[in-house]
């Protein structure tokens, strides 16, 4: 029996947009993709300003690479994950990426508020650790090799 993972079609890297302001979140969701050799690259950002700071390349995010995938955590200082997300699929350009909401919060208003503004994925950490790793590496695995976008834009 073949147990090796597939490839992805494409041989472009997949960019992630990681939205986090807790850096121990931060780097688990880091390692947990470089472990499971799923992230080709990854930037990120801890605030929901930086966030819209980078998707519109302004000030430090001035050669910011358009992201392939966001994760975006909802708790955020200066502006919170649900105002960005809002944001993001209010724009043309911006609104096919995909957001995947990363979140502690497994309130079903938050769920609902989040799926109400586009979002392509609400998941909640587990606090079990094996399981959080888990759950990103089939994250980046979904996100990295079995979904099929459409082709990029040129931004």
């Amino acid at each position: 029996m073949d147990t090796a993972l597939p490839t992805a079609s494409s041989p472009e890297p997949v960019h992630f947009l990681l939205v986090e302001d807790e850096a121990a979140h931060a780097e688990l969701i880091r390692l947990s993709l470089v472990d499971n050799k799923v992230a080709n690259t990854l930037d990120h950002v801890q605030d929901g300003e930086a966030a819209l700071e980078y998707l519109q390349q302004e000030g430090r995010f001035s050669e910011a690479r358009r992201p392939d995938v966001i994760l975006l955590d909802l708790k955020l200082p200066k502006i919170d994950g649900h105002e960005v997300l809002e944001w993001i699929k209010g724009r043309d350009h911006l609104a096919t990426i995909p957001v995947v909401v990363l979140t502690t919060s497994s309130n079903e208003i938050d769920r609902a508020k989040a799926y109400a503004r586009h979002a392509n994925s609400y998941l909640a950490k587990p606090v079990d650790f094996p399981q959080f790793q888990r759950m990103i590496r089939d994250l980046g695995l979904y996100w990295t090799v079995w979904n099929q976008p459409p082709a990029r834009a040129r931004t």
